[in-house]
């Protein structure tokens, strides 16, 4: 089961990148940050700090 859920993770994750790389090229949008978020999802490495907002336990429940 644990190997199935891993597999399922890493194709959901491949296609997140798939419709972020869809989504930049529609809005015609090719920033730092879009090549940025493209190579995480890209990489096997987790990254708690990622996101560019704060956390919603950081500051309250705002983006």
């Amino acid at each position: 089961m644990a190997d199935r859920t891993v597999a399922e993770l890493r194709q959901k994750i491949a296609q997140a990148r798939e419709v972020i790389a869809h989504l930049i090229d529609k809005a015609a949008f090719n920033g730092a940050e879009a090549h940025r978020a493209l190579d995480y999802f890209g990489g096997d490495e987790f990254d708690g700090n990622f996101l560019p907002w704060p956390h919603h336990g950081d500051e309250g429940l705002r983006p």
